[in-house]
């Protein structure tokens, strides 16, 4: 009786863990916060350790995807714990402060220890937007946000793409999480393409290797 339903029978889900990392005060939580529930609020009170948000988005008709947000402290006595926090995960947000130049010289740093610390199943690098937070407080800005200087950090320092947020002003939070996630599914299917190919030219490899049966035999 459910031929005629509209709603597709074979939904595909999937589930993303995706850390959002940067210095302490970067306005992390307040990110998060205004993408998952669409709030926002100048009270939030430091992240201890670590904390939790998901996000359910219907991708297409026949597929959802949870992104589980893991909002790590910025505080230099949890960061020893990363190695913990970040596994699994694969993406992650790097956030920095516009108007507190020091957030953006400790970038480098955070990408870094992502990198010696988590990577996809085919050992690359997972994928790292960067985040320019607090644009709404350009008049007090001492960040320099020239498109093209930020272009080349993002190359040097192996971010995928950068974009200026607010989560004061709801701006860029959507369209860089779904950026990343677009990575997140791009990479993955050339992984399961790439996988698909190895296993074939294995099959392949065997099948031409196995030895031929004995002819004329008595």
């Amino acid at each position: 009786m459910y031929e005629d339903s509209p709603y597709p029978t074979d939904i595909r889900e999937y589930l993303y863990k995706i850390l959002v990392i940067g210095d302490l005060g970067t306005g992390k939580t307040s990110i998060i916060k205004r993408y998952v529930h669409n709030i926002f609020s100048q009270n939030y009170k430091s992240t201890i350790g670590v904390d939790f948000a998901l996000k359910v988005i219907q991708w297409s008709p026949d597929t959802v995807v949870r992104m589980q947000l893991w909002d790590i402290a910025g505080q230099e006595k949890f960061s020893g714990l990363t190695r913990v926090y970040y596994k699994e995960a694969v993406a992650a947000l790097v956030v920095y402060d516009v108007t507190r130049p020091k957030t953006f010289e400790a970038v480098p740093k955070w990408k870094a220890d992502l990198d010696s610390k988590v990577s996809l199943p085919g050992g690359e690098p997972i994928p790292v937007v960067l985040l320019a937070n607090k644009t709404d407080l350009k008049d007090e800005t001492s960040t320099s946000l020239d498109p093209e200087e930020m272009e080349q950090f993002c190359e040097d320092n192996g971010f995928v793409k950068w974009f200026g947020t607010s989560a004061k002003d709801n701006r860029n939070i959507d369209d860089a999480a779904r950026f990343l996630l677009e990575e997140i599914m791009n990479r993955e299917a050339e992984h399961a393409s790439q996988q698909a190919a190895n296993e074939a030219a294995t099959a392949d490899r065997i099948q031409l290797n196995q030895p031929r049966a004995a002819e004329g035999c008595c």
